[in-house]
């Protein structure tokens, strides 16, 4: 790159070499091979006893779960209980975390993340 300074003709031209301004940076996790500083974060639903697999797989592929419990909790206590029974175990079995926010809201995290209580 040729500069000429303030376009003036008596000064001399340099020659500037260009610069390396940037790092170049891996971003997959060289451990397990998969891309890092992304996050899933799903807002689900549970409707039913029924839908506890498809959150847990959910959970277990890596997404962090917003669950909202409301319309099981009004429509069945009972089985709302039995659900989030099963949540809890099967997300500390994988070393995950689970948290209520609010009353009808539930947190679920992967391993890899954890729910910051005061």
């Amino acid at each position: 790159m040729v500069l000429r300074l303030f376009g003036r003709n008596d000064v001399v031209e340099e020659e500037m070499e260009p610069a390396d301004d940037y790092v170049e940076v891996n971003v997959m996790d060289s451990e397990e091979n998969r891309p890092t500083g992304s996050l899933g974060i799903k807002i689900e639903k549970l409707n039913e006893f029924a839908d506890t697999e498809r959150i847990l797989r959910a959970v277990r592929d890596g997404n962090i779960i917003f669950l909202k419990i409301k319309s099981l909790k009004e429509k069945d206590i009972g089985e709302l209980k039995r659900a989030v029974d099963k949540l809890k175990k099967t997300v500390t079995a994988n070393s995950g975390d689970i948290a209520g926010v609010e009353q009808d809201w539930l947190i679920l995290t992967p391993e890899f993340a954890t729910v910051q209580r005061e």
